[in-house]
């Protein structure tokens, strides 16, 4: 018997909804922050309307560019609060989604759609203010003729995703956080969310010198040893 992996991986371990539901209370750059800078997908993945926002566990996708037929597929396969996260391969010369899909994705409860590659149809995406995050659009429709794969490690943006890792966006972009980390950022997060706030109050105060600049300057080469700015 081979020990070849399914095109289809079905079961997963998926960010319990609870997690979910904690994480999604912060904003991806705080997120980004206390992740150590890293798991934000390139920014050429935009919202299709600034005010929209999603968050779930994924569901990948793997597709050939210009074909939709595995997306097809994992519509059909995704559990409510899913974010389908779509390896398009950054390609812009059709789309791979339209209302149609967008429509049924809602149906079916998933939380809304990464794709690394173009959507069509947005101005009734955007009345349907379903959340959307593409390289941009092409009113070129897609074939649905080539396999692919659904629930495997893909690359989206510059990131790696598994099925099952934490997705969120807002009006800045998209970011993944690994599964089994996702829990152990909330409580950074939260923390750096009050710092911050402390900070902006302070700066509306008045207090607007950073303490740390002449150091990372002098660090920097920029400022002499004991020399202010």
């Amino acid at each position: 018997m081979s020990d070849q992996l399914p095109e289809i991986i079905r079961d997963f371990e998926r960010v319990p909804a609870d997690i979910v539901k904690q994480a999604c209370e912060f904003q991806p750059a705080i997120l980004a922050d206390v992740a150590g800078r890293r798991g934000a997908l390139h920014g050429r993945i935009r919202p299709l309307r600034s005010r929209m926002k999603l968050a779930g566990p994924a569901l990948t996708v793997e597709v050939r560019p210009g074909d939709n037929l595995m997306i097809h597929a994992a519509i059909a396969l995704a559990q409510p609060g899913d974010v389908l996260v779509i390896d398009g391969k950054a390609d812009q010369t059709s789309a791979l989604m339209g209302t149609i899909m967008m429509t049924a994705c809602r149906q079916r409860g998933i939380a809304g759609v990464v794709v690394d590659g173009a959507v069509r149809d947005s101005l009734e995406i955007d009345e349907m203010d379903y959340p959307v995050f593409s390289v941009g659009t092409n009113p070129n429709g897609p074939t649905k003729n080539i396999g692919g794969r659904i629930g495997h490690p893909v690359t989206v943006g510059g990131v790696t995703v598994r099925a099952g890792d934490f997705v969120i966006g807002d009006g800045d972009g998209v970011m993944v956080v690994e599964r089994e980390k996702i829990e152990s950022l909330i409580g950074p997060a939260r923390k750096k969310v009050q710092d911050e706030a402390r900070r902006i109050a302070a700066i509306k105060e008045g207090d607007t010198a950073a303490s740390w600049l002449d150091g990372a300057l002098r660090t920097a080469g920029v400022l002499k040893e004991g020399e202010k700015l």
